[in-house]
């Protein structure tokens, strides 16, 4: 038989696999033999993609991991380690973004497996999850404020209202909401997404935007994609991939900024003819920016020009984006593109690659970058 990238993909998640849930490597170093909120939801949902009942019984224990380290205000935690009970809720500061990952993998795996007693049991720690993320609109106008280092980019240099975390909770609550039935948690869906419609993109910006610096730097926003966020102070004109990628399977927006943003996707891999970087352009050595940014880590500097996060290139979110256009008539843009990802992670599924030699820049074997190729070749399950 012959053994494709998305048969190898499979064998890193099996590999990883543990009676507590899915390791952040097949190759267990330093934090990454730890159970990871983020990471695990992702190879949860692609174990769910797959359909192999091994990997999605590691993702069910995975979840059960999570849920019963998450802190008892409602966040979840970066990670843990069960061998140890070593509990992580992040560096500075704790990740915005995990209850709702721990969320969307919860109610994702319900719609897989309804008899679970996992939904009535974890109900009131999902109640607690989506409390504190209200809370963290800090003003209730339906965008939460992320801080420096507060998602899975923990070592880039936004902060704000960044469009990805604002995504992830759409995605959460109208999970929860179908999942529970519970049609407030749709109704405070429905005003995020027109709060994000309204505020991230030039073709749809409000005349009496979320704040007005939105409005004086509108010219400088970009036409065929939603911005990265913004804060009070600034705005993030920079690609997101993972936001754009998001954007397109949460169908937000009208169907012009669809189209303008499939183009442009289009356009970028067929002249680039490489998977598309996490976020660009890269940050150079001269602006501005590289003073947060060369400031911003724990252990040593892996943000350079087209390195990590500054225009590096994730395997996982190339897949992601390619499960998302699976809802478009895109055929020609998916087939380039998951054939430039399978050649990517051919050999050993790394993190990230540097985004102009395209050479590996991160851990090997990595478990969401093999999550990427399933959710790019299968798409994400829906009931």
């Amino acid at each position: 038989m012959l053994i494709t990238p998305y048969h190898t993909a499979l064998s890193v998640l099996s590999k990883a696999s543990t009676p507590f849930g899915f390791l952040a490597s097949e190759k267990p170093q330093d934090n990454y033999a730890r159970i990871w909120t983020r990471d695990g939801v992702i190879c949860g949902l692609a174990a769910l993609a797959s359909g192999e009942l091994e990997l999605i019984q590691t993702f069910e224990n995975t979840l059960i991991t999570i849920f019963k380290n998450q802190h008892p205000t409602g966040y979840f935690p970066s990670n843990c380690s069960p061998h140890t009970n070593e509990v992580s809720y992040g560096g500075a500061v704790g990740r915005a973004d995990n209850p709702s990952w721990a969320i969307i993998g919860l109610c994702s795996f319900i719609a897989y497996n309804p008899t679970s007693d996992l939904k009535t049991r974890l109900l009131p720690q999902v109640q607690k999850a989506l409390w504190v993320m209200d809370a963290w609109e800090y003003n209730g106008k339906n965008l939460m404020y992320v801080p420096l280092s507060g998602d899975w980019a923990d070592e880039y240099y936004q902060h704000g209202y960044i469009l990805f975390n604002q995504l992830l909770r759409v995605w959460a609550l109208e999970l929860a909401s179908k999942v529970y039935q519970n049609f407030s948690w749709e109704k405070k869906a429905q005003s995020i997404r027109k709060t994000i419609e309204e505020n991230f993109h030039q073709l749809s910006l409000s005349d009496k935007p979320y704040w007005p610096l939105l409005i004086r730097e509108k010219e400088k926003l970009p036409s065929n994609y939603y911005i990265l966020g913004f804060n009070p102070g600034s705005v993030y004109t920079q690609f997101d991939l993972q936001a754009n990628a998001l954007a397109l399977y949460l169908e937000i927006g009208s169907k012009k900024i669809q189209e303008n943003l499939l183009n442009y996707l289009h356009n970028w891999v067929q002249t680039e003819r490489k998977i598309l970087p996490s976020f660009f352009p890269a940050i150079l050595e001269n602006q501005p920016e590289m003073h947060v940014l060369s400031n911003n880590y724990a252990y040593h500097f892996r943000n350079k020009p087209n390195e990590f996060h500054n225009g590096g290139l994730w395997p996982v979110w190339n897949g992601f984006l390619l499960a998302a256009i699976k809802k478009y008539s895109a055929s020609e843009l998916s087939q380039t593109l998951l054939s430039l990802l399978e050649k990517h992670t051919e050999n050993n599924f790394n993190e990230c690659y540097n985004g102009e030699t395209q050479q590996a820049c991160g851990v090997p074997f990595c478990t969401w970058s093999a999550a990427g190729i399933i959710l790019a070749t299968k798409g994400f399950y829906e009931n």
